[in-house]
């Protein structure tokens, strides 16, 4: 199975979130989804990215790279320091980590517990993004954290 590559369509549906946020209104999407500023690593210009929060754990929101280490977002905080997360009504200035494989799989294993209902399109998403078979078993889930980078932010 190839790993996912998203089409013209599908980058303007997940682009659609951002003009939420472009108008202030970002807080209709609560504290499930978060707009990161970042600086492109080459261009130096400011991007936004919604990401979906799949945890959080006092002032920390948990974030996956959906696409890997090679997602833009991720390439550009690793090259220059984050500059904003909005998430609801809230906005601070962050500072990230990447989150490690024990920790990852607990939050993604939280996410799984309180997300029932969707868990079969989850997995379906999950697996066309990493190219196998994602069944939510705990050794696939070690395997995916180890495919897609968790990142915790958190104000400075």
């Amino acid at each position: 199975m190839s790993r996912w590559q998203p089409g013209r369509v599908t980058r303007l549906f997940f682009r659609l979130p951002t003009r939420l946020y472009d108008r202030d209104l970002g807080w209709l999407l609560g504290k499930r989804f978060l707009c990161l500023t970042h600086v492109g690593r080459r261009s130096g210009r400011r991007y936004r990215t919604v990401l979906e929060v799949v945890g959080t754990s006092g002032e920390q929101v948990y974030v996956v790279a959906g696409f890997g280490s090679s997602s833009d977002w991720y390439r550009n905080i690793e090259a220059a320091p984050a500059v904003e997360v909005v998430t609801g009504r809230r906005r601070f200035t962050p500072a990230w980590r990447r989150v490690d494989a024990v920790e990852a799989a607990e939050v993604l294993a939280g996410y799984e517990r309180r997300n029932r209902l969707i868990a079969p399109v989850v997995r379906r998403t999950l697996s066309k993004m990493v190219g196998w078979h994602y069944d939510g078993s705990p050794s696939a889930r070690e395997r995916l954290v180890s495919d897609l980078p968790m990142v915790a932010f958190a104000p400075q």
